[in-house]
């Protein structure tokens, strides 16, 4: 009789342990990402969830935006922002010191209408003829904070064509219809991160920006400093920089 009820009581045990574990730590992180990062992050999550027990909500918005959320308060378990901004929300004690991670970085491409003639940009001179020679162009608001904006905006200045191109350049919010008025044929030429212009069904990649004017965003995670779920913070963290996790943001245009 007391060697049954040790086998049960262990067995009890051994199902807290096991089979109840999830239920019992099941935790719900609050994910701040940058939209730029949305293609991979909407099939990674799942994955995550389903591995982990954990349950994520996710929040998007632009680099800008998402870093002034935090900085006024708001509560995040994660945050995915541009390195600079991790550094500085660490500095001000928004982001939990020595958290940061490495997600990836990703550049900035150009977008066509489907079907449409490609211009070429494979040089900095043939950009700057195309754009010249383009009768519209779009990129993302820089007032929103997203980098592809402010890269545009500042690129062309430093091109010397910024007055040129005023007139003929449109901005728009970053989004699901960001790419609406190229695919209509309204605007020639768009410009965006590269993973969000391949993860675009409507519009034809135009290619990367050419190497001595192309610019870089990298992406990093990092906790934040009121999480209360800081151990499945971690293990989200850990699984958005796993090798397999990787290999995806490859695939998807980051590097």
């Amino acid at each position: 009789m007391k060697t049954r009820f040790a086998i049960a009581g262990l067995a009890l045990s051994s199902c807290l342990v096991f089979c109840g574990f999830n239920i019992a730590v099941a935790a719900e992180v609050k994910l701040l990402s940058a939209v730029a990062l949305k293609p991979v992050i909407d099939t990674l999550v799942p994955e995550f969830e389903k591995s982990s027990g954990h349950k994520v909500t996710i929040s998007y918005g632009t680099v800008g935006a998402l870093t002034e959320r935090v900085q006024k308060g708001e509560a995040a378990d994660v945050a995915i922002v541009a390195g600079a901004q991790i550094d500085n929300l660490q500095t001000q004690g928004k982001i939990v010191g020595g958290s940061r991670a490495n997600i990836a970085k990703v550049g900035v491409g150009a977008v066509v209408r489907k079907g449409a003639a490609k211009p070429d940009i494979s040089s900095s001179d043939a950009f700057k003829r195309a754009m010249l020679s383009a009768k519209s162009i779009l990129y993302p608001d820089p007032a929103g904070g997203g980098p592809p904006g402010i890269w545009m905006s500042g690129l062309l200045e430093r091109l010397g064509i910024g007055a040129e191109m005023k007139p003929k350049t449109r901005l728009a919010n970053p989004g699901p219809n960001f790419y609406d008025s190229i695919a209509n044929g309204e605007v020639e030429i768009g410009f965006n991160q590269i993973s969000e212009n391949l993860a675009a069904s409507n519009v034809d990649p135009l290619g990367p920006l050419p190497s001595p004017i192309q610019n870089y965003t990298q992406f990093a995670a990092g906790i934040g400093a009121s999480s209360t779920q800081v151990d499945a913070s971690k293990m989200l963290i850990n699984f958005l920089t796993s090798p397999p996790s990787a290999a995806l943001l490859k695939a998807k245009g980051y590097e």
